[in-house]
């Protein structure tokens, strides 16, 4: 309220009155909210997922037909390491399987930041929505594992992932980048499609998407790099 005397003039603001929470209320309300987002980012990551466990266990006929008759080979010559070989043939399928090849094509563009091709499609399929990231690192590691690696978690998993040169993928400069990556970048689909809807154009989008992809990638490879 603006209140004026022949002294002076002077703003009056009125404070709201505060009581304390209703916590039935805030219980109820925390179980929908929580409710709502189960159900709309659950379709996404199963949807994904489903997609992404095909492209995972399937690839090129001619390449995955060459890969199974090698280790049928392999296998029958040596008998004596087949659970060895049978592993080491679930992940060469992987990676020659049509996701392991979109992985190993943008791994290059990514070494900088720590990441292997594994991170490269997670990275690529959380552009629907970050949640969807866990789920794909949980497919990936989940396509082709044997029975102990199954009986491990997510964590245990990613623990033990190691590079072509035997050095582990996931350090403490593998994980500020992603988490310095995942704070600058418009990750998210639905964001671009709410700003090019309040503009009228995909121009500011497409600005928004490169200044903060630029953004969250420079930031990454300096805390990679330093870390």
């Amino acid at each position: 309220f603006f209140i004026k005397t022949k002294e002076q003039s002077f703003f009056l603001l009125e404070l709201p009155v505060y009581r304390a929470p209703r916590w039935k209320n805030v219980g109820i309300t925390m179980l929908q909210k929580a409710q709502i987002f189960v159900i709309n980012a659950g379709k996404i990551i199963l949807l994904i997922s489903i997609i992404l466990w095909g492209l995972s266990s399937y690839g090129p006929q001619k390449r995955m037909q060459a890969l199974e008759q090698k280790y049928d080979t392999l296998i029958a010559q040596n008998p004596n390491n087949s659970a060895l070989l049978e592993q080491e043939y679930a992940q060469e399928k992987l990676a020659h399987s049509y996701a392991g090849i979109l992985g190993h094509s943008i791994e290059p563009l990514i070494k900088p930041l720590g990441y292997d091709w594994k991170i490269g499609i997670a990275l690529i399929t959380s552009f629907a929505a970050r949640e969807v990231f866990v789920g794909t690192m949980a497919t990936l590691y989940s396509v082709g594992a044997d029975a102990e690696q199954m009986d491990k978690t997510l964590r245990e998993k990613l623990s033990d992932a190691r590079r072509s040169d035997g050095t582990k993928v996931y350090t403490l400069g593998t994980g500020v980048s992603l988490l310095m990556f995942y704070v600058f970048a418009m990750q998210c689909m639905s964001t671009m499609v709410i700003t090019k809807k309040e503009t009228g154009s995909w121009k500011y989008p497409l600005i928004q998407f490169a200044y903060m992809g630029f953004l969250a990638y420079l930031f990454a490879f300096v805390a990679f790099q330093t870390l």
